[in-house]
């Protein structure tokens, strides 16, 4: 598995339309969960965040809202946001655009949102500028914000201990961050233990903890 914890240049080259990072030097981090919602993941989470007054984005799969509508309602009732995160996670770079939309109009029926991230990160140019314009003739037609990242966790890598992973994020977030953690059981072992470590040493340099907006 390739991937990088922070996004090549030539990435936000070729999309400078979406959103790495939120600018400004306030002290202020994005966190930010990809897949939820999950049972235990995201209980865990909201725990956490409460704890320590944070608020962050969830981007959720529709499938996930429809079977776990308690803990979405939870997300929301505690003062997050939310995110579109298709229907049933389709990588862009591999589903027919007509598909590919469907399935994002199908997730925007359970997430009320514009704000919508693709799994993997994967979107086409015209995939991204169509939803970016707002020109589909679809049911729940949204102008939508297209977000990225500036940190990956790394928490979906089996092969990576907890301690890397808080060190991943440690070592490369900084303020205006908007750092990507996963509630899902691949996810489990590793954000379990990088983000309680992540909270507590931010909070206690100051930096306070945001939902996208």
């Amino acid at each position: 598995m390739f991937y990088t914890i922070k996004p090549p240049w030539i990435l936000k080259k070729i999309y400078p339309n979406l959103l790495w990072q939120n600018p400004g030097n306030e002290k202020t981090i994005y966190l930010t969960f990809d897949d939820g919602p999950h049972p235990a993941a995201t209980p865990f989470i909201l725990d956490k965040l409460k704890a320590y007054k944070a608020k962050a984005t969830f981007f959720c799969i529709g499938k996930n809202v429809i079977e776990y509508p308690e803990i979405y309602k939870r997300i929301l009732n505690e003062g997050h946001a939310v995110g579109n995160h298709t229907q049933n996670h389709l990588d862009g770079w591999k589903t027919p655009d007509e598909k590919y939309f469907d399935n994002i109009f199908e997730a925007a029926k359970y997430i009320d949102s514009n704000l919508f991230r693709p799994p993997y990160g994967r979107i086409t140019k015209f995939q991204s500028n169509l939803l970016q314009q707002g020109s589909l003739k679809k049911t729940g037609q949204k102008h939508f914000k297209l977000i990225m990242w500036s940190v990956l966790s790394g928490d979906f890598d089996i092969k990576l201990s907890p301690e890397k992973c808080f060190q991943n994020v440690l070592l490369n977030t900084k303020a205006g961050s908007i750092v990507v953690f996963h509630d899902s059981t691949k996810a489990w072992d590793r954000m379990n233990y990088a983000l309680p470590k992540m909270l507590e040493h931010f909070s206690k340099l100051g930096y306070r903890f945001e939902s996208i907006v």
